[in-house]
């Protein structure tokens, strides 16, 4: 049964790190890999020259993993700490069933929905026309964009990623809370003490796993929205290989920044699981 998705895996993830050889030569397609000629680290120069592009991309990846992890990731648990006080078995259903809806949305959805509320033309603007009150710019203004990105992140994932907080409450015994309440330890000292602590672990799972993917932030959702707000605002590491390789067709130097940015996430990885060993947590792995 899980041969079909590792020979998925294998084919998609593996094999074209094959493909990561044309950073080291200058790939011309009509030729192929094989004898395109070998550069060396030429390709690389990109990145170590300070290239303003690469520099402005770096910059904005690395401007919206940090909104991203200090607002975005404490949301689902915030969720699931409120969900989990619910007294109603049925209504923690019907509000996590609705809170975990928009995740089953592709981006062009998402990005659709926000523009049909947010834009020019969207229904807040038209209503505030309607009524002589003044409209304002969110979609297409590049001071606004990150804030955006990071309320569409919201709606579409909060909710799924509290389920993964949850199933970990599910788990806690209740005569834990059973004995708290006996020690005189009210609601806000039992999350403090019994359901805080419960969630820990999966707390350092998924934020070593955020390290991992701190340099990919969105490629769909943002070159959906690029053409309104502009490169300067919006480029990231993932659409500058895309804009600098596929479009400009600079094929080795963006296989140069791809490659750099999947070495420093394994790096990332690996940092983030040794400090965790150091806290007394298992992290991803251990070693």
């Amino acid at each position: 049964m899980a041969l079909p998705g590792v020979v998925l895996l294998l084919a998609f993830q593996y094999v074209p790190l094959l493909g990561n050889v044309i950073a080291f030569k200058d790939y011309l397609p009509f030729v192929g890999i094989g004898d395109s000629p070998w550069v060396g680290f030429d390709n690389f120069r990109i990145i170590l020259d300070g290239d303003p592009r690469f520099l402005n991309a770096l910059t904005n990846t690395l401007l919206i993993t940090l909104v991203q992890v200090v607002l975005v990731f404490p949301i689902p648990i915030a969720l699931a700490l409120a969900l989990n006080s619910f007294v109603s078995e049925r209504i923690k259903r019907l509000v996590q069933s609705v809170l975990y809806l928009p995740h089953f949305l592709s981006w062009v959805i998402v990005v659709a929905v926000f523009q049909q509320f947010l834009g020019g033309a969207g229904m807040i603007n038209n209503f505030l026309r309607s009524q002589g009150g003044d409209t304002f710019s969110i979609i297409g203004n590049p001071d606004a964009f990150i804030p955006l990105i990071t309320a569409q992140v919201v709606w579409k994932d909060s909710g799924w990623a509290t389920i993964l907080f949850l199933a970990v409450l599910s788990r806690v015994s209740t005569e834990l809370y059973e004995a708290s309440s006996v020690d005189g330890a009210g609601r806000w000292r039992q999350m403090w003490h019994v359901t805080l602590p419960a969630l820990r672990p999966i707390i350092v799972l998924l934020l070593i796993l955020k390290l991992g993917d701190a340099l990919s932030v969105g490629f769909e959702q943002i070159i959906l929205q690029q053409p309104a707000v502009g490169l300067q605002a919006s480029e990231v590491l993932d659409t500058y290989v895309y804009n600098n390789g596929i479009v400009d067709q600079n094929w080795s130097q963006a296989a140069a920044v791809g490659l750099v940015k999947g070495l420093v996430a394994v790096v990332l990885v690996w940092g983030a699981n040794k400090v965790a060993h150091l806290f007394g947590e298992d992290g991803l792995y251990r070693s």
